[in-house]
C-alpha cells in the first residue's frame, strides 16, 4: 500500500500528484500532515513524501515520473 503524505494548498504537493499521474503509480491513500503533530514533526519539512507502507521504504520530493517507477519497481515491492 502506498501514502503519499502532504499539507492543504501545498504547491509541491500538487505536482507530485501530477507526476505520480503521469508516472501511472497504483493506487494510493493521501494523508494530510497540517493537523498531526507526530506526522507534522516527521514529515512537516520534508512533504510530499510517497511510503511504501509494505517495504517500509521513503521517496522524498523532489522525484520525477522516471524515479517513481523505478522506485516502485525496486526489490521487496510486490
Amino acid at each position: 500500500m502506498l501514502t503519499l503524505f502532504q499539507r492543504d494548498d501545498c504547491h509541491l504537493c500538487d505536482l507530485a500528484l501530477a507526476v505520480l499521474a503521469q508516472a501511472r503509480a497504483p493506487e494510493f491513500d493521501s494523508v494530510f500532515i497540517d493537523d498531526d503533530e507526530a506526522l507534522e514533526a516527521r514529515y512537516g519539512e520534508r512533504v510530499p513524501v510517497l511510503r511504501d507502507e509494505g517495504r517500509g521504504m521513503e521517496l522524498d520530493w523532489p522525484f520525477d515520473a522516471g524515479r517513481v517507477i523505478d522506485w516502485l519497481g525496486a526489490p521487496g515491492r510486490d
